[in-house]
């Protein structure tokens, strides 16, 4: 017995001095490690740099602080030399001509060929007659954007340029919205699809079946969105304007001082007018013209008639009232 507890002792004494000894060489280990960590950051602010904060290690720090400015600098350099990839811009472009042409339909019909040979459409026409010798016409034409400037220096061309006005519209980031829009729209109407084949509930395919209907009207109007943007981004718009030379104004009146002869020419007009009217006058009264004359001979054919026969039987009258001598 005394042997047995002998050992036991000897086994719990070397266990304490096992315990001991490792947490003494833990302490040593967190000593020099504190130690190292101080000297480090005495030497950082020494140097002017912060020291680092604690859960960051030195060199990771330092390689992030670094690298910051060097991804800042590069991406400033790539954004100013950069250039844009083909067909990754979206622009709306327009354009509004005024032409001064001597012969308006035959302008016309050579800025329709111009446009339908570049493959583009006449989306409207108009033309307005001001007079018996002025005439104007509205265009709105619709060409692809690759052949836009082509078109619009050959319109210019085709008569005295009075006023041109150009216009683009970058819409890239709003094209790229709606696209996104589009994609995560879609995702989420089939979503409520998948939702609704594992309903089980009337109540609860019920509220699928209107949170569909909101979604996948949303979903469309992005879609017009899209094609609206896409419509205008592939094709411009040229609005041309096209007039003759000495066209009276807005107003009807031309832009130089009436001389003797525009007077003349006036004063002429305005009795031609006047006999035209007349003549309209006469001929819409002349059915009551004639009715009136005709009812006037009749009446003095029926006098004339009653007198012829009145005046004989006076005479006779007279006779029979004459005594005998």
């Amino acid at each position: 017995m005394r042997r047995q507890s002998k050992s036991g002792r000897s086994v719990v004494r070397a266990r304490a001095a096992l315990v001991a000894g490792t947490l003494g060489l833990l302490l040593a280990v967190g000593g020099c490690g504190a130690s190292g960590d101080s000297a480090g950051s005495g030497a950082k602010a020494a140097d002017g740099k912060a020291a680092p904060r604690e859960g960051f290690a030195d060199g990771d720090g330092g390689a992030a602080a670094s690298a910051a400015p060097e991804e800042q600098t590069d991406g400033k350099a790539a954004g100013k030399k950069a250039a844009p990839k083909p067909g990754g811009t979206h622009v709306i472009r327009t354009a509004t001509l005024s032409v001064e042409v001597k012969n308006v339909p035959k302008a016309a019909a050579a800025a329709r060929g111009v446009v339908e040979g570049a493959g583009g459409l006449v989306a409207s026409e108009n033309t307005e007659r001001l007079d018996d010798t002025y005439e104007t016409s509205h265009l709105v034409l619709r060409v692809p954007q690759e052949r836009f400037q082509e078109v619009l220096r050959e319109l210019a061309g085709s008569g005295k340029l009075l006023s041109r006005t150009s216009n683009a519209k970058d819409v890239t980031d709003q094209v790229v919205d709606v696209d996104s829009r589009i994609s995560t729209q879609r995702a989420s109407v089939a979503r409520v699809r998948e939702l609704m084949d594992q309903a089980e509930k009337i109540s609860d395919v019920v509220a699928l079946e209107g949170e569909l209907s909101s979604r996948q009207a949303d979903l469309e109007s992005l879609l017009a969105q899209q094609a609206s943007l896409k419509d205008r981004t592939s094709l411009a718009t040229i609005t041309l304007d096209l007039t003759p030379p000495d066209a009276p104004g807005d107003d009807g009146s031309k832009d130089e001082d009436p001389g003797f002869l525009d007077a003349l020419g006036g004063g002429w007009d305005a009795f031609v007018t006047m006999l035209r009217w007349i003549a309209v006058a006469f001929g819409a009264a002349f059915p009551f013209l004639l009715t009136a004359a005709l009812a006037v001979v009749v009446w003095r054919v029926v006098r004339a008639r009653r007198a012829s026969r009145e005046v004989p039987a006076a005479p006779r009258k007279e006779a029979q009232d004459t005594p005998a001598p």
